[in-house]
Formats: structure tokens, sequence, C-alpha cells
């Protein structure tokens, strides 16, 4: 098996089966982990390689590219017990696509070094849907010999990525970049909701919309959903929950005010509270709805 050809994979969730799908396409011979067999099951029907362990990952690429859901789990696997350090193999970069804690990124980047191995924190801005399209942009930080090593696959997985310098510099743009990008989409659900009970066409209303100074992005990426009440994940409001969790911690270290973003979050709590969780971050227009008076005449 030819290790420059030879992608590992830990985390097969949204992101990590649209990356195995990009890699697979290229040619690339992706060995990817999960702990549901279920998901190993799912990587083998792409044309993948499941693997049994972490270790069989270390032993069979010398780059591993990690999708997982917190700094936490990314620490667990590189270092925990049967992680991938554990294996005593020709490691050589692990490219962290998870949206993490800069600081924590930093500190595993320096213990990772001292064992002769690179972490690029390489967190990706877009949804599932749009990183399996390429359309994803990746952010990247760490040693520029190690992102050199791994240019060809970010060429791959994405039409735009970003070299930003030192470890965790990924990470800390990510963050910004994902305060930004939850705001634009709550701010499209509440005008939505507003010309509902105005009682315009929404449909027309979104095209009218996508032509003024109002446009951003959000309605491209989750218009159509919102429009049509298909709120199937591509991204899901617990993991941008958790981001808003990491992006006010750190504000509150900063001194920063945010008050959106503590909106936001709460507004994504209520959401969670009734069991929407699991849902898409479009489906934030339901709380929305919820939000509106009993006695509003119409």
């Amino acid at each position: 098996m030819d290790p420059g050809k030879t992608v590992g994979l830990v985390g097969i969730g949204l992101v990590g089966t649209a990356l195995a799908e990009n890699l697979l396409a290229n040619g690339f011979v992706v060995i990817g982990f999960a702990r549901r067999e279920l998901k190993r099951r799912e990587l083998e029907r792409l044309g993948g390689r499941a693997a049994e362990s972490l270790g069989e990952i270390a032993c069979a690429a010398n780059r591993v590219v990690l999708s997982l859901t917190d700094s936490d789990a990314v620490e667990e696997v590189v270092l925990g017990p049967g992680g991938l350090l554990e294996a005593g193999s020709g490691l050589r970069v692990i490219i962290d696509t998870t949206t993490g804690e800069p600081e924590r990124t930093e500190a595993l980047a320096c213990q990772l070094s001292e064992r002769g191995v690179h972490l690029l924190d390489a967190p990706i801005s877009g949804s599932s849907e749009q990183i399996r399209r390429r359309q994803g942009v990746i952010l990247v930080g760490g040693e520029r010999t190690a992102y050199e090593f791994c240019l060809d696959l970010f060429q791959i997985l994405s039409e735009k990525h970003y070299y930003l310098g030192r470890p965790g510099a990924g990470s800390r743009a990510k963050l910004a970049s994902n305060l930004i990008l939850g705001l634009n989409r709550l701010a499209l659900a509440e005008g939505l909701v507003f010309a509902e009970r105005l009682g315009l066409d929404l449909e027309t209303f979104m095209a009218m919309a996508r032509t003024t100074p109002a446009y951003s992005a959000a309605m491209d990426v989750k218009g159509k959903k919102m429009l049509c009440g298909d709120f199937t994940p591509q991204s899901r409001i617990t993991q941008h929950h958790k981001d808003l969790r990491i992006i006010l911690e750190y504000a509150d270290r900063l001194g920063q005010e945010l008050p959106l973003a503590q909106l936001h979050k709460k507004i994504l709590e209520q959401c969670i509270a009734v069991g929407e969780g699991d849902l898409d971050t479009s489906a934030v227009i339901r709380e929305l709805r919820r939000m509106g008076k009993s006695d509003t005449k119409r």
C-alpha cells in the first residue's frame, strides 16, 4: 500500500463522510475508524477500508485526518489508551478538522512535536454538504513544512484553503468565522419569520432578498431548508451550541462582550430543550416561530 496515497480518517460522521468521499474519488485509499460499527460499515460501502482500532490506522497511514466533536475527543484519540501515538508507527502529520479550543490545540501540537509528529489544526468553514461539493473553506494552522507536506490533500478537499500561521491559528479563525456564520443564519431565520407574519410569500421574498444588500450566503445554504422545513442535518444545532460555548468562554477571557452571541446561545438551548439538538442548524427558525406572541393579530 502506497503510504503517499493512503490517508487515515478518525470520525465518520457528517463531515468525515464527506471528506472520505472526496479522497476516495481522487484515488486515495481511506482507512477509517469510528466507535460505532455502523459508521465503519458505511465507509466500506463508500469504497474505504474500515479499521478495527486506532493503532491499525496509525500503522497504515503517515497522515491521519480527525473529524471529531470537540477537544476532549481529539485528546482521547491521539493521546489516550489505544490512541494513535501508542501504536509507535510512521505517523507524521495529524490533520485535525475539529472545531476545538485553540489553547488545547496548541498544547497538543507541542506534545506531538516532541514525539516527531506534526499537528495541523484545519477546521473547515461550511456544512457537510458544502464540504462534499468542495465548497468548504479549510483554515490551517501549524508548521509550514507540515502544511506543504499535506498540500495535495487540502487541494483535493476544498477549492479554497488558507494557511494562517502557527498552531492554533486555524482554530481561532474558525471560532471567529463561526460567530459570524451563526448570526447570519439566525438573522435570516428571524427575517423570514417576520416576512411570514407580514403576510408575504416566503419564496418570493427570498428571491427578492437575494438581490438586495441584505444578502448573505446563509440564504443559499440554509434558505431552502428553512422554507421547506427540511431539517435533515448538514450541521447540527448541538455542534453549533458547543462552538458558541467555546466562543463565549474566549470572549470572557478577552473582556469582550458578545451580546448577539449570548442571545443566539440561549435560542439554541431552547431548541435543544425541546429535542431539536440533532436537527440541522436551520431548524432555529422553529424556535423563532415559537417566540411569537399568541395574541398577535395577523
